[in-house]
């Protein structure tokens, strides 16, 4: 499933789309997908997931309310992913979503990040959700429209969606009293931009990484009564698997060598702040 574009340009191009055209995606292209679900790496904790693609057929001038990104309108197609509550199976789900829909992008395909509790819906009787089982997110996929539609837009607007926090407030060296800026950071310069880049649920961005002459740890800086909302999904744990994808892949396509493990440096760190895992230098 190799494309013509790196996953560095992959991130850099991807962006959510909400609205799509309402047409029955070709055998070619289904097939396509399918081979990229059946594909998927595993995630730093190795925790099993599973992706399933399927059709929904929603007219095009119907809208669906989803989780925390609002409306999706037009969509035929979703993937649906599911897996056990926990919080290594939550970073591993969001990872392994993420690298599908970066290959879903270098197919020219839209997709959107949907998180929220989709146990008692249709998505959940198609996959065959067991009782210890979660949806943590699903994700239309399809042609999107050339143009974003207003409510799109506004969605956006809203979220945020544009916007990143800077290099001071989510990078570091050494410890959390060393902001980092790109200038400082050597090789993953390119590749914790990437990071930076990752999206997040509500545009949250709750990732935080400090480098150390051996490693870059990474973080997990909590948005204070969040999880209410989804209590049963942990979407902030999602958010840094999905960071934590954009790493690696920029990493290996930079031929940066290194694995994830367990190195907690011991830092102090701020209140709302949980050590998560570390890439390890080789």
């Amino acid at each position: 499933m190799n494309t013509k574009f790196s996953y560095i340009d992959l991130i850099r191009r991807r962006s959510s789309r909400r609205s799509y055209k309402p047409e029955v995606l070709s055998d070619k292209i289904q097939e396509q997908i399918n081979q990229i679900i059946v594909t998927i790496p595993a995630g730093p904790f190795g925790t099993d997931s599973s992706f399933r693609l399927i059709r929904k057929s929603i007219a095009a001038d119907q809208k669906i309310k989803l989780g925390t990104y609002g409306f999706i309108s037009g969509a035929q197609y979703f993937i649906v992913g599911k897996t056990v509550s926990g919080t290594e199976a939550f970073i591993d789900f969001g990872y392994r979503m993420e690298w599908i829909i970066l290959k879903l992008t270098g197919l020219e395909l839209g997709t959107c990040w949907l998180g929220g509790t989709f146990t008692r819906s249709e998505f959940a009787r198609l996959v065959n959700l067991q009782e210890n089982e979660v949806i943590p997110a699903i994700t239309p996929v399809g042609h999107a429209t050339e143009k974003r539609s207003i409510r799109d837009r506004l969605i956006r607007l809203g979220a945020g969606s544009k916007n990143r926090k800077p290099w001071l407030e989510i990078f570091f060296n050494g410890d959390f009293n060393h902001p980092s800026d790109n200038k400082q950071i050597g090789d993953y310069s390119t590749v914790l931009e990437m990071v930076r880049l990752a999206p997040s649920a509500s545009n949250k961005q709750p990732w935080r990484v400090v480098q150390s002459d051996n490693a870059c740890h990474f973080y997990l800086q909590r948005t204070a009564g969040y999880s209410r909302m989804f209590p049963a999904i942990d979407l902030q744990q999602v958010d840094i698997g999905i960071a934590m994808g954009h790493f690696e892949l920029s990493a290996r396509e930079l031929q940066l060598s290194g694995h994830w493990q367990i190195a907690d440096p011991g830092i102090v760190h701020p209140e709302g702040t949980e050590y998560i895992l570390s890439w390890v230098f080789e």
